[in-house]
């Protein structure tokens, strides 16, 4: 990820991001174009989003995927997680970005993984309303729940395809690992 040469503010972001044909992260004053993705993280972004979507339906919740931005006030950032989804009403009040999700999903690239797994979650942390944070691997099938507890803590739970399903306790959703990589293609050959 390489920033931009020059400091916006976040009100200019808004503005160039509405007319840019390309997206952008924000982060205090920098903006970053974001990298293309492959066929795996798609996919696998697609299955998350389809699954969460059918299990919220009615609820009050919603799931968006890889084109809306949380909004972390606390670091003056704007991301585009690959699937969100948030419960509050206060995020229908803006139309292009969320500020209080409960879930993020980010599916991992070799371009982003370092950011994701480091400076992104400590931004990500600082939401209030953020109970947990999922990173799914495309290299091989490999689910990375941290939930907050109720000491405020951090906890990870790792699922592979030897616990059959994955657990997503922000949501009480469960499904299975093949049903989130399915027709999920690495290379010549199915994802390990």
């Amino acid at each position: 990820m390489i920033a931009s040469p020059q400091f916006i503010s976040p009100e200019e972001y808004l503005q160039l991001e509405a007319q840019s044909a390309i997206k952008h992260e924000y982060r205090d004053g920098e903006i970053y174009a974001m990298p293309g993705a492959n066929d795996a993280h798609v996919t696998i972004a697609g299955n998350i989003f389809a699954l969460l979507r059918g299990h919220v339906r009615g609820t009050g919740c919603r799931v968006f995927i890889s084109d809306m931005k949380a909004r972390i006030e606390a670091r003056n950032c704007y991301y585009y997680p690959d699937v969100m989804v948030t419960c509050d009403p206060r995020d229908q009040q803006n139309e292009t970005f969320k500020q209080f999700p409960r879930l993020i999903v980010e599916v991992l690239s070799d371009s982003t993984e370092a950011f994701d797994r480091g400076d992104k979650f400590a931004d990500y942390q600082l939401l209030e309303s953020l109970e947990e944070y999922v990173l799914i691997n495309t290299r091989h099938q490999r689910v990375e729940c941290f939930r907050r507890n109720e000491a405020g803590l951090w906890v990870l739970q790792y699922y592979t395809p030897d616990t059959e399903t994955f657990h997503l306790a922000s949501l009480n959703f469960t499904d299975t690992i093949s049903a989130l990589y399915e027709d999920v293609v690495i290379n010549e050959g199915k994802i390990e």
